[in-house]
């Protein structure tokens, strides 16, 4: 028996598609809104804070504080940004 006349080998109609099934980039949604927060967390995180840390010794003498303490300060923020963030996003997805 040859290749060309197996059954159910080679090129075929295949099954018929389903009329009422969208294609998968009509029914994708995109990003969710857990997905844009933790986005914005991590922009927070990874630009911003660093950007504060690099600023504060000009910002320093304004505000009073000293540039050993921006580092110790700041990078708090994205760490308790980031875990609730993270809390948030488990809640939501077990509330569904």
């Amino acid at each position: 028996m040859s290749a060309d006349t197996s059954p159910g080998v080679g090129p075929g109609p295949g099954p018929d598609p389903d009329p009422d099934e969208g294609n998968a980039a009509d029914s994708d949604p995109g990003l969710g809104l857990k997905a844009w927060v933790l986005v914005a967390a991590v922009v927070v995180a990874v630009l911003v804070v660093p950007m504060g840390i690099y600023l504060w010794p000009a910002a320093g003498g304004v505000l009073g504080a000293h540039y050993r303490t921006a580092m110790l300060v700041l990078p708090l923020f994205p760490a308790i940004l980031l875990g609730l963030v993270a809390v948030w996003s488990m809640t939501v997805g077990r509330s569904r």
